[in-house]
């Protein structure tokens, strides 16, 4: 009951913010609309931070503990072997499916858009120089722990670790104190977690006000082929990942799904499905998952197993060819899409990841890289749809995981805080 309350006032919040952002971009008031979106914007930017201040200690302390109750090297292998089969599998899928829409609708064919604005081009371009198996490596493993918290570096985060819980399980019994002092420290934060999440309404309504008001819903019909083409590619990713869960958990995807609503609301007002990661813990260990494999799929799935961003890069990279008349083989744009697959694990974490890796892989196949211009006025509502689908990925796969391990217990009555 007080989950469905959350979630009631998180679209509660939406639809006020849209409505309020449509009221202010009618105003015609240029300088009203750049003042209050800039002000309305706080209230998102403080729930977001807030999540942040959470993530470093909670990645740490619950894989730590994880890695330590699974208790040896072959279990960590054998779980996080399954983990990688489910996640470049449904890669795969999700760049194949944005590979196949673009192609079928072609929302860039004779679309006559113009550069008109190019803020924000130079700062994700100039995030793709050096974009190389160097870059790749360097950016998966950390030079400094501290440095990686202080970032929220997750996927450095979690070779750090995976190293200290394989240390720790190797102590035997010495190292039982410090797990229990951990597994006490995630607890906190968790409990954390409650607390941060009354203010999601706020930032929800921060975010989509703010938009709105600056964009106008008038955007999505200047790219209404662009944006009709991308949901269609999201909807058929929604169908193929809910068709595999209910083959895997049956009924009791139903459930999951209300326990990931809030999650997925929150992610796609808020464009930020690293804002709603320690909300995903707490949901999938009252769903049943146990908190071993849990705080261990979790953190390796936003590193490796984000579905909407994938679909959405090869489709953001073959319709800026289209736009320019640049014609690509089948053999090119499986290559691309090979390349899509390895290089989006180097990024994890960037701002606009999803848009650096389209710059960088337009930049290897000759596509000029100015062209995510074109696709900068949209990408927010396009980002909406992605941060969302991203949630219910790796809600889907940890679960499904955690039964393949038969981890998979009963649910958990709601307590509250």
């Amino acid at each position: 009951m007080k989950n469905n309350k959350l979630t009631i006032y998180i679209i509660g919040a939406m639809v006020l913010g849209i409505v309020v952002g449509i009221f202010i971009n009618k105003s015609g008031n240029t300088g009203l609309i750049e003042s209050y979106s800039t002000n309305i914007k706080l209230l998102a930017t403080i729930f977001i931070r807030l999540v942040q201040m959470i993530i470093a200690p909670l990645v740490f302390s619950t894989l730590v503990v994880g890695i330590a109750k699974l208790g040896d090297l072959g279990a960590v292998g054998r779980v996080g072997g399954k983990a990688l089969l489910w996640f470049f599998t449904a890669s795969l899928i999700s760049l194949l499916i944005g590979l196949v829409m673009v192609n079928f609708f072609e929302p860039g064919v004779g679309m006559n858009l113009t550069i008109t604005d190019t803020s924000g081009v130079e700062d994700v371009a100039g995030k793709t120089k050096g974009f190389s198996l160097q870059n790749f490596v360097e950016h998966i493993v950390p030079k400094s722990v501290i440095e990686a918290m202080a970032t929220n570096e997750i996927l450095q985060l979690v070779i750090f670790s995976i190293f200290f819980g394989i240390g720790l399980a190797g102590l035997g019994e010495k190292g039982q104190g410090l797990t229990k002092a951990l597994d006490t420290i995630a607890h906190v934060v968790l409990k954390m977690v409650g607390y941060v999440m009354l203010t999601a309404p706020l930032g929800v309504f921060g975010a989509i006000s703010a938009v709105i008001a600056t964009r106008g819903l008038d955007i999505l019909v200047t790219y209404a082929k662009y944006f009709g083409a991308f949901l269609v590619g999201i909807a058929v990713l929604w169908v193929i990942l809910l068709l595999v869960g209910y083959i895997l958990l049956g009924n009791r995807l139903f459930d999951l799904l209300k326990r990931l609503a809030s999650p997925m609301v929150i992610a796609f007002s808020t464009t930020s499905s690293e804002a709603v990661f320690p909300k995903i813990t707490e949901e999938l260990e009252k769903f049943g998952c146990k908190d071993k494999i849990v705080s261990f799929i979790l953190p390796l799935g936003y590193s490796f197993n984000l579905d909407g961003s994938m679909m959405y890069m090869t489709f953001a990279s073959i319709f800026i060819a289209q736009v320019y008349g640049i014609e690509l083989d089948l053999g090119t744009q499986l290559t691309m899409l090979l390349v899509l697959m390895l290089s989006s694990k180097g990024v994890a974490g960037v701002p606009r990841a999803s848009l650096v890796v389209v710059a960088a892989t337009c930049g290897m196949f000759d596509i000029p890289v100015e062209g995510i211009a074109l696709i900068l006025p949209i990408d927010h509502f396009c980002d909406m749809f992605r941060s969302a689908t991203n949630v219910l990925g790796n809600g889907l796969a940890t679960t499904v995981v955690s039964k393949w391990e038969g981890e998979l217990g009963e649910a958990k009555a709601d307590i509250d805080a």
